[in-house]
Order: C-alpha cells, then sequence, then structure tokens
C-alpha cells in the first residue's frame, strides 16, 4: 500500500513593493535627480545668509537685526515642509519637485530689486523659504523607491544636498564679485533647467500609497504620533544645528575670528562640506547598527567639541578642529535620526512625519542665530551659546539611546 504524500503547502505569494528587491536603476535615476534638486534649492534658500554682511552694511542693520534677516528663509522654509510633505504624500514628488523648484525661481529674482530696504529684503526672505521645502518631497521620493536594508544610506545620500549651503557659502560671494546680481541670475537660470528636467526625469514608484483622506486629517494623525516628536528633537539637534551654523558660521567668524567675508564663507562652506560627507555615513552606519545608537554617539562628540569651543580657543588649529567635529556628528545624527524615521514610521505616512520632522529641524535652525546674535549684544561673547547647544547635544544622547531604540511603528502611536 502506498503511503499517501503530506499535502504540499501552496506557495508564498510573492512581496509586492520596493523591499521585495534590490534597489532599481529607476530607483537610483530618482535619487540622483532629487539629491540635486536638493542641492539647487537649497542653494537658493541660503542665498542671503553668505551676503548678510553686504547687506548688513548697506542697510545698517545691528547684529540682531542682521541675524533675523538670514533666520527669516529659515523659519518659513522649515514650517514650509509640513504641508509640503503631506501634498507629497498626496500628489506625489513628479508633480511636487519641478513646480516648488520653478516658484522658488521668483524670490532668487526679487532679490535684486530688494536688495536696498529692510523690509523688501525680509519680505523676500520670506518666499525664499519656499526653497527649503523639498527636503520633504524628496524623502518620501527616496524612501519609496529603495528596500529597508538600502534605506538608510540612500536617504544619507540624498541628504547631501544640503551641501547646497556649501555651495552657496562658498561660490555666492565670489560670484558677486562679478556683479551684485550675478548670483541671483545664474541660481534662477539654473533652477529653470531643473524644473524642466524634473518634470521629466523624477517618477513616483508605481505602488506608492497614496492616501484618501483630507490634507488637514493626514497631519492630525501624523502630529499624533509620538515618535513624530521625538524624532523632531532630535532631527532638531542635529540639522537644526547645521542649518544654524550654515547660516550664522561666516556671522560669527567675522565678528569674533576678524575675518574677511570671503574668508568666513570659506570656512563656513567647508564646515558644511563636512556635515554633507557625513550625513551617508550616518545613513549607512544605520543599515548596520541601530540607528538609534548612531545618534546617540553622534551627538556625544557634539557635545563635547561644543563645551571646547565655549572655551574660545585660537581658530587655528584648536578651533578648526572643534567645528569639523562638531560638523561631523551633526551630519551623521542627520543621516540617521532620518534612517530611522524610516524605520519606525508606518509607510504611509512617511511624507507627513517627514514634513513634521524636517519642519522642526528646520526651526532647530532658526532660534540659534537670534539667541547667538541677542548673547553677543548683551554679553559681548558666544560662551554661552555653545555651552547651550553641548546641553541640548548631550541631552538627546541619552534620550535617542534610553528611548528610541526601542520603538517600531507598532508602538510609535504609544
Amino acid at each position: 500500500m502506498t503511503t499517501p504524500s503530506a499535502p504540499t503547502a501552496p506557495p508564498t505569494p510573492p512581496t509586492k513593493g520596493p523591499s521585495a528587491h534590490a534597489p532599481s536603476a529607476a530607483g537610483y535615476r530618482n535619487l540622483i535627480v532629487a539629491t540635486v534638486g536638493f542641492a539647487l534649492t537649497f542653494w537658493a534658500w541660503n542665498l542671503i545668509a553668505p551676503l548678510a554682511g553686504v547687506f548688513g552694511a548697506d542697510l545698517k542693520l545691528s547684529s540682531f537685526a542682521q541675524s533675523f534677516l538670514v533666520a527669516v528663509p529659515v523659519l518659513v522654509g522649515s514650517l514650509g515642509r509640513i504641508p509640503v510633505g503631506a501634498l507629497t504624500d498626496r500628489y506625489g514628488a513628479k508633480l511636487l519637485f519641478p513646480l516648488i523648484s520653478a516658484l522658488t525661481i521668483v524670490p532668487v529674482l526679487l532679490v535684486i530689486p530688494a536688495r536696498h530696504s529692510f523690509g523688501a529684503m525680509l519680505a523676500v526672505g520670506f518666499l525664499l523659504g519656499l526653497g527649503g521645502t523639498t527636503f520633504a518631497i524628496g524623502i518620501p521620493l527616496v524612501n519609496s523607491w529603495f528596500p529597508p536594508a538600502h534605506r538608510g544610506l540612500a536617504l544619507g545620500i540624498f541628504g547631501m544636498g544640503m551641501g547646497g549651503v556649501a555651495l552657496s557659502g562658498y561660490f555666492t560671494p565670489r560670484i558677486a564679485k562679478h556683479g551684485e546680481n550675478l548670483p541671483f541670475i545664474i541660481v534662477a537660470v539654473a533652477l529653470a533647467v531643473y524644473a524642466v528636467l524634473a518634470a521629466v526625469l523624477i517618477t513616483d514608484h508605481p505602488d506608492r500609497p497614496i492616501p484618501s483622506t483630507s490634507l488637514g486629517k493626514r497631519l492630525g494623525s501624523a502630529g499624533r504620533l509620538r515618535v513624530t516628536w521625538e524624532l523632531s528633537a532630535l532631527y532638531a539637534i542635529g540639522f537644526g544645528g547645521i542649518v544654524a551654523f550654515g547660516v550664522y558660521l561666516p556671522t560669527y567668524l567675522k565678528t569674533w575670528y576678524e575675518l574677511s567675508p570671503t574668508e568666513a564663507g570659506t570656512k563656513a562652506a567647508g564646515f558644511a562640506l563636512v556635515t554633507v560627507v557625513f550625513r551617508p555615513i550616518g545613513g549607512w552606519l544605520s543599515d548596520r547598527v541601530h540607528p538609534a545608537v548612531v545618534t546617540s554617539c553622534a551627538l556625544a562628540v557634539v557635545a563635547l567639541f561644543a563645551i571646547l569651543q565655549a572655551f574660545d580657543p585660537s581658530l587655528n588649529p584648536m578651533g578648526t578642529v572643534c567645528f569639523m567635529f562638531m560638523a561631523a556628528g551633526l551630519g551623521t545624527a542627520s543621516g540617521s535620526v532620518f534612517a530611522l524615521v524610516s524605520q519606525v514610521t508606518p509607510q504611509p505616512q512617511v511624507g507627513s512625519v517627514t514634513g513634521i520632522v524636517g519642519a522642526m529641524g528646520g526651526l532647530g535652525g532658526f532660534v540659534p542665530p537670534l539667541v547667538m546674535g541677542a548673547i553677543y549684544s548683551a554679553k559681548d561673547s558666544y560662551s554661552i551659546g555653545f555651552m547651550l547647544l553641548s546641553d541640548l547635544a548631550l541631552a538627546g544622547c541619552v534620550y535617542a539611546y534610553g528611548r528610541m531604540r526601542n520603538v517600531s511603528p507598532d508602538t510609535s502611536t504609544a
């Protein structure tokens, strides 16, 4: 008698979506185009800061007024990420990336007639904030095209687009030497060319979940996630520190170390370049070690060297060493925090959560320049500002290690 064979289990259906396979050529194409656009719009976003000394001298601005002028685009660009991130969830990056790039051309060109009026410059700075919102478009785009095992590095590479701040710091004052309006014309033309290319080359992932609920409901749902605000706090320290140094470091170097605008812009660009290099390193490490651990270690480095800089060492070599290590720590933390976003956030809400987290990161860059300007005006010293940075970084270090290692999408609402 033949023994009946055991029933064969039906084959498991293939998993759909980007997590089932290695990154595709389309994924890499979207990553490259998004990163270029991020860098270019960030250059536009940061056009005022490298020339703040020139504007300040022409308009006879106080230290605080000059700080406020460079901080306004940061504020608007940060808050703008909240609706732009939610709109990206709904309409996709193929529409939003070229649209925002094209709209940013308007305030870039408006700087030319506005540069002789403080009120007009504030209004233009408000509109320039639009360029800072593209971060909330690129993160969900890249997140959808790359599987979890490759997502940390991919998001880190996209984050290198914040090198637009370094490009602006280095090239804007040098281009301005050949014509005070030339930087704005060049950036406007570059944005126009990019908007056309983005409309052709960017594609949304075919399996991208499209929410059907209203913008308000989606933002409200993301805002009710506890993890949204935990990630926001960590990103406000990491990326906020990068933005703050990007917009205020030239002023600090000119005021405290008496560097020329060109020298200060060059050193600030070097700081930004280090953050750009270490952001994908933070993402790469997060693919191998828990991103909360990477974030904790990176912020510990920031805390240590902020304390050392608070003692006002000479710029060469100790001050430069402190700034380079702070840049490395902040860049690494920025990359690891967004690796953490993709790990602990429900997939359909990545864009909305990204918008809120990105906004809080930008707001983290809005406050320090104002604080530093006010402290210097009151105390003729920046030491208190660096000690505050060390306190915040240490707090983030402890919280990332103690709490965020145990968070998952299932517990993110707790």
